[in-house]
């Protein structure tokens, strides 16, 4: 990610904040919008000239967008056209990144932990992942499955979210789009995210002890993405972000491994 992008991220969240609490309809549209400047690569390529006035860029997207979706997703994608991104690639990233944000505000539900646990339901079912990631199937195939396997139980901004991801997958596979956007909603929803692998699930009291662990260390609470994963053959891998914490036994007897070769 380019220093043009760190900054605009840090408008668009600011913006955001700013413009306070808004309904899912907004996120909707914001996704919706993604997907249209995605489709369309001369729009896309205008919005994100660095050589064009922002004066402009921002008129080009009221006349797009403005009339055609709700006045608050027109506000913040017309103030993260005006931006600089260091690529169009990344201006599409924040643009979906601004409809999760809005979502998980918008939402009663913990969607964070519904969208990693539908995460986990596809990893498990190669059949299932293969159809919400081939190239092969069509959008509205997919928005179908999604709505059946999600309806009633999920709540609407899962829906939402993973409908949006399932149309719009720009060269990502499914279960790296589903842990990016619960990450993100994690995030505006105050949590730090833990990805924990064992090779045998925790018990509550594990966690307990972990997320307090953790929770002190970072500054703020932590949700955890648990992954089962017996080659690890005991012990536990933590990773926050970019820090990676492995105590796994798998890893113990690599290095050990590594000293004896060396």
């Amino acid at each position: 990610m380019g220093s043009a992008t760190r900054e605009a991220l840090a408008g668009t969240r600011a913006e955001l904040a700013e413009l306070g609490r808004a309904e899912l309809p907004v996120a909707g549209d914001l996704l919706a919008a993604t997907r249209v400047v995605a489709a369309t690569p001369q729009l896309r390529t205008a919005l994100t000239d660095n050589e064009v006035d922002p004066a402009e860029k921002r008129a080009l997207a009221e006349r797009v967008f403005g009339g055609r979706i709700a006045p608050a997703a027109v506000t913040l994608l017309v103030s993260a056209a005006s931006l600089r991104w260091s690529s169009s690639a990344d201006f599409l990233d924040g643009l979906e990144e601004l409809g999760l944000r809005v979502a998980a505000d918008a939402a009663d539900a913990e969607v964070d932990a519904e969208l990693y646990a539908f995460q986990r339901t596809v990893a498990s079912d190669a059949e299932l992942e293969l159809a919400l990631g081939s190239k092969l199937g069509s959008s509205d195939a997919k928005v179908k499955l999604v709505e059946r396997l999600l309806a009633p139980a999920a709540s609407p901004a899962t829906t939402l979210v993973v409908r949006h991801l399932v149309q719009s997958p720009r060269g990502r596979r499914i279960g790296e789009m589903l842990r990016g956007a619960a990450s993100v909603v994690a995030d505006q929803r105050g949590f730090d995210v833990a990805t924990v692998t064992t090779a045998v699930p925790l018990t509550d009291a594990q966690f307990a002890r972990l997320e307090q662990s953790l929770g002190a260390q970072a500054g703020r609470r932590v949700r955890f993405d648990a992954i089962v994963d017996p080659s690890l053959l005991g012990g536990i891998r933590v990773q926050i972000g970019d820090d990676v914490i492995d105590g796994s036994v798998a890893s113990r007897l690599n290095d050990l491994r590594q000293k004896l070769a060396g």
